[in-house]
């Protein structure tokens, strides 16, 4: 399928079902997705997506990723109101990773941070570019 994809001249198609089947999700039945707001670009966060998640996002409009540490689905905003609407789906070259342009509403980071790509590498130091625009108790009633 994705070599197919390759040689198809712009403008042309194949069955989004057809791309399903044909996912290498990896040896957990997961597929890394990026999430990008989509009118800034700003990358927000990446996450892990299952088959069900992929499913409900795509159906439903609004960002649902597999949460690895809880083994569970992950509706992001569920809990904290910081929800990812869908506004573009695409995989890359080999369909191995998903972007996900989104409208990210407040911050992405479970830290209270707009993304997170906060930690700066500089020279030799590690520096935090960003502040916390909510308390992480706040976002998650602790």
């Amino acid at each position: 399928m994705w070599k197919t994809l390759e040689t198809l001249p712009a403008d042309q198609s194949v069955s989004l079902q057809e791309v399903l089947a044909q996912i290498p999700w990896n040896a957990d039945g997961l597929i890394p997705a990026i999430a990008q707001q989509y009118d800034t670009k700003e990358v927000l966060m990446l996450a892990w997506m299952n088959a069900e998640a992929l499913q409900e996002t795509l159906a439903k409009g609004r960002v649902c990723y597999w949460s690895r540490s809880r083994q569970q689905l992950w509706r992001k905003g569920e809990s904290s109101g910081q929800i990812q609407e869908l506004r573009e789906a695409r995989f890359d070259c080999d369909g191995d990773t998903l972007l996900l342009q989104v409208d990210q509403t407040g911050p992405a980071c479970h830290t209270g941070r707009r993304d997170c790509f906060y930690n700066l590498v500089q020279g030799d130091r590690v520096v935090v570019d960003q502040p916390v625009l909510i308390d992480p108790g706040t976002l998650y009633g602790k």
